[in-house]
């Protein structure tokens, strides 16, 4: 006779162990090296506000809210029920709940209404902090925070629209701009025919009867956040490319022609609609002299870069959390993770990385806060090294984020995990607002038009003089290298730039152990050529330990 087996227990061959816990709830602001930024660079008064961010950004809910955004993508409806044209964009209410706190806790275009000092870089830290929920809702606050500094060189226009652009109120829908709590901006630059070479930009502006308006003629191919209520776009006007105010709303509260003809089907940066708009007699204001458009408009772009660095610093910090987590709880070989030499070397190789990043970040927002305030010192400064910040740390940013997602193994090649999505957002930074070659060129550019940027990076790197023989020797290289440039030899250039200056403010301001290990591996050459290549000698628990936020 044959025995019928017992029924096996439910579920018995799937039971789960050796797998981390949940990350969320964590406290986003648990890095010292941004808390000590923060203070260092005039914004102390701000930490109680970033460290409430922080904990908001690491709650279950805020980390629910990116991971909703990015999953349910933004929608393009060109015409309602009726067959009428009405170009807009559905957000899934995940984005909303972002934006909102993003404005309010004064990440968009804040800091130009607040007088106090250190408001830039208070502005700066939240980013590092807020951008641990997902990255692709920093676009519009970033562009909205930008175009302060452009459209005031229009006072009339900026009379009107900059206390709505530096308001605190998210205030979403189209309206007539004056009628709203708080505006968005955006830009339209590009073009299909040119990308980053503006100057061969074929929309046209052509003159009305109103003094300062215009109607434009053309397309272009890459405009973020089609939502956002105003735009500065570039045409062609009768004395060359100039710079527009276009609103999607007019005074009269008639739409605009912006013509959405797709939203464009991204690498990452799901959450974010980026969108080819079609102008057809839309209405737009100058704004400053007509020929001017790239000189009105470069201001603009030093905070868009600004903001490319801390995001890619956020990153960073971001995956190195995930996987300093995943490691902690995970074992392997008869011992945890975060126990094995080779991956502890591999984390600390990364915290170092991580930590140069979001220094150097906060460095470049306290330039660009005492610049607003009239220091010239600081505004050379600003001016190259934004450029180098953002050359270099948005090239390291694909390399880390790859590392820290191998860190989890397969689970990190899942989507689960969020760590692909984190990978996918990493090249953007180094593409948007100019590509590595755009970048390394404008730094060739800054030096050769405004000598006060050479003696400002030299100012930066002398108080470090003395303390580290392979800076030293590094600043002497850099002096050479200065001396013959090239444009083939501007990315070699830029990236000793990046490294000495990263450097000089990690033995001025971070532990021994954290300057002396990027000082041997970044320019003293005892490094392999991926992460986790330290030498033996580096102080890796003291970097980790410095690094990594407590385990809770």
């Amino acid at each position: 006779m044959v025995q019928t087996p017992a029924p096996s227990q439910p579920y018995a061959t799937h039971a789960v162990s050796n797998q981390p816990p949940p990350l969320a709830p964590y406290d986003a602001s648990q890095d010292a090296a941004l808390l000590e930024g923060l203070r260092r660079e005039g914004a102390d008064w701000a930490e109680e506000g970033i460290r409430r961010l922080g904990r908001r950004a690491g709650s279950e809910e805020a980390q629910e809210w990116g991971e909703l955004a990015n999953r349910h993508a933004p929608v393009l409806r060109t015409h309602d029920r009726y067959g009428h044209r009405v170009d807009e964009v559905d957000f899934h209410p995940s984005w909303h709940e972002l934006m909102r706190v993003a404005v309010e806790e004064g990440l968009a275009g804040a800091p130009w209404a607040d007088a106090r000092p250190g408001a830039h870089v208070a502005r700066t830290a939240g980013g590092l902090v807020w951008g641990h929920t997902e990255a692709g809702h920093g676009c519009p606050t970033s562009m909205t925070y930008a175009a302060v500094p452009a459209l005031r060189r229009q006072p009339d226009l900026a009379k009107v629209y900059e206390p709505l652009l530096t308001s605190r109120a998210y205030d979403p829908g189209l309206r007539v701009p004056a009628d709203k709590r708080g505006l968005l901006a955006g830009m339209g630059m590009t073009e299909k025919q040119g990308g980053s070479d503006v100057r061969t930009n074929t929309t046209t502006a052509t003159a009305t009867a109103e003094a300062g308006v215009y109607t434009l003629r053309g397309h272009k191919w890459f405009t973020s956040a089609p939502m956002c209520d105003v735009f500065l776009v570039l045409a062609q006007a009768p004395e060359g490319l100039s710079c527009f105010l276009v609103p999607r709303v007019l005074p009269d509260g008639t739409r605009n022609a912006f013509r959405i003809q797709r939203l464009k089907d991204k690498l990452g940066n799901h959450s974010n609609a980026s969108s080819e708009p079609e102008f057809d007699g839309t209405a737009a204001w100058l704004v400053g002299p007509e020929g001017q458009g790239v000189k009105t408009i470069i201001e603009m772009v030093n905070c868009t870069r600004l903001d490319c660095v801390m995001s890619s610093a956020t990153l960073m910090r971001k995956t190195l959390v995930e996987a300093g987590h995943h490691v902690r709880h995970r074992s392997a070989f008869g011992a945890r993770l975060v126990d094995q030499p080779l991956m502890r070397n591999v984390l600390a190789d990364l915290a170092l990385e991580s930590e140069a990043a979001t220094t150097l970040a906060l460095r470049l927002a306290g330039a660009a806060d005492r610049a607003v305030r009239g220091d010239e010192g600081e505004r050379a400064f600003r001016r190259l090294a934004t450029a180098v910040g953002k050359y270099w740390v948005t090239k390291r940013g694909p390399a880390f984020t790859a590392e820290a997602l191998e860190c989890l193994g397969g689970n990190g090649y899942v989507e689960d995990s969020g760590m692909p999505r984190h990978y996918r957002e990493a090249p953007l930074l180094s593409i948007w607002e100019g590509s590595g070659n755009v970048n390394a060129l404008d730094v060739l550019r800054a030096l050769g038009r405004d000598p006060a940027t050479v003696d400002a990076l030299f100012a930066e790197l002398a108080p470090a003089r003395g303390a580290d023989a392979r800076l030293d020797a590094a600043v002497t290289r850099l002096k050479d290298t200065l001396a013959t440039a090239t444009p083939s030899g501007a990315r070699r250039l830029v990236e000793l730039m990046a490294l000495t200056l990263q450097a000089s403010l990690l033995v001025r301001h971070a532990p021994s152990a954290v300057a002396d290990a990027f000082c041997a591996t970044r320019l003293g050459g005892d490094w392999g050529h991926s992460f986790g290549t330290l030498p033996d000698g580096a102080d890796v628990d003291a970097i980790l330990e410095r690094a990594l936020p407590a385990a809770g």
